[in-house]
């Protein structure tokens, strides 16, 4: 088992600090579990997703390091009041629960970890690494619940996530279950 508690967390705001580091991580552990042949996965694909995320007022990287070894990363943004994130929900949701101010919610966009320090906890302290300290009052994200037969979503629900909804957010992604949970 690798030992965890030497992890060093990285908080960065310029994506263009992290962009290769972030496509890398992302390549290697899409490309482990055999996903990189997906047109959603692509590493293009996904580099236009982490431009488009990034340019948001608020987005924030969190990347962890053992020594200066990077671990892995999560990433987030805050929902602007003219966001698309509820756009397409199955059910659609009531619209006082989808009304945004730019302070209300963050999406979660992304989270990876690397192979040798999987099952350990480390996405966990990623995870509350980065929702240390913001001021939104809750955090959404969307999961495929067909990877690892439902474990990734279930993972989740131990960190107190709900299932909203469901949404296939771009032609090319899987549906996916819209999570929620409250911040504080």
């Amino acid at each position: 088992m690798t030992d965890t508690s030497a992890l060093t967390f990285r908080h960065v705001t310029d994506v263009e600090d992290v962009r290769q580091l972030l496509l890398d991580i992302h390549v290697e552990v899409r490309g482990g579990f055999g996903m990189m042949n997906r047109p959603f996965y692509a590493v293009e694909r996904f580099n236009e997703r982490l431009s488009s995320y990034a340019s948001r007022t608020g987005w924030e990287s969190v990347i962890a390091y053992q020594g200066e070894e990077p671990v892995g990363y999560a990433f987030a943004t805050p929902l602007g009041s003219n966001t698309a994130w509820w756009e397409g929900m199955v059910p659609s949701l009531p619209d006082h629960y989808v009304e945004e101010t730019g302070t209300r919610t963050l999406a979660l966009n992304e989270i990876l970890v690397r192979a040798p320090w999987r099952g350990i906890g480390v996405a966990r302290r990623i995870h509350e690494e980065l929702l240390a300290g913001r001021k939104e009052q809750r955090v959404t994200l969307l999961v495929n619940p067909l990877i690892a037969d439902g474990r990734l979503q279930a993972v989740y629900e131990a960190w107190g996530y709900e299932q909203i909804a469901t949404q296939q957010p771009f032609p090319d992604s899987p549906v996916f279950a819209a999570m929620m949970r409250p911040l504080a």
